[in-house]
């Protein structure tokens, strides 16, 4: 049975930078909880990073940045958390690669999670297209980042792939 990634927050988990949830109230993501599909990941969280935290945006960039070394990930005191965001993507594709999984549904305009939003690095709630890091290094990697609003259609990725 294939399994699918899904950002601990959307689960109902309280890991967020707010010490809060993003919980997702949908009927496709409950099948995949009962059929035992679902490997949950808070990155930020799996690299130690504590609950609470400050908020944290990517500075004039995007995922795909950092992953390059071109841009940081800074929290709004100005503190530089790019190395915490990076191993927590590692640690999500590892997951993705342990379970054999290619398919993840990720917390949009997250700065680790976002999937085609983030937040633009201003801490003035503007958003601009662009990944988080986990999003971008899973993409590198083959697997299919969906968001939170989009589970029916990662879920027709995830039938198309079972066996």
């Amino acid at each position: 049975m294939r399994k699918i990634l899904i950002s601990a927050c959307l689960l109902g988990k309280k890991v967020r930078y707010d010490g809060g949830a993003l919980s997702v109230d949908d009927q496709i993501v409950e099948q995949w909880r009962s059929e035992g599909r679902i490997v949950s990941v808070c990155p930020e969280v799996e690299a130690g990073m504590s609950i609470p935290r400050p908020p944290a945006e990517i500075f004039k960039g995007s995922g795909k940045g950092v992953l390059n070394g071109e841009v940081d990930v800074i929290e709004n005191d100005g503190g530089k958390v790019t190395n915490e965001f990076l191993a927590g993507a590692s640690i999500a594709l590892n997951l993705c690669r342990k379970f054999d999984i290619d398919i993840a549904v990720l917390a949009e305009f997250s700065p680790s999670c976002g999937s085609t939003a983030i937040y633009d690095g201003s801490f003035s709630g503007k958003k601009v297209p662009g990944m988080g890091v986990t999003a971008a290094l899973l993409r590198e990697h083959g697997v299919h980042v969906f968001s939170q609003y989009e589970i029916a259609q990662a879920n027709t990725a995830l039938l198309a792939t079972s066996s």
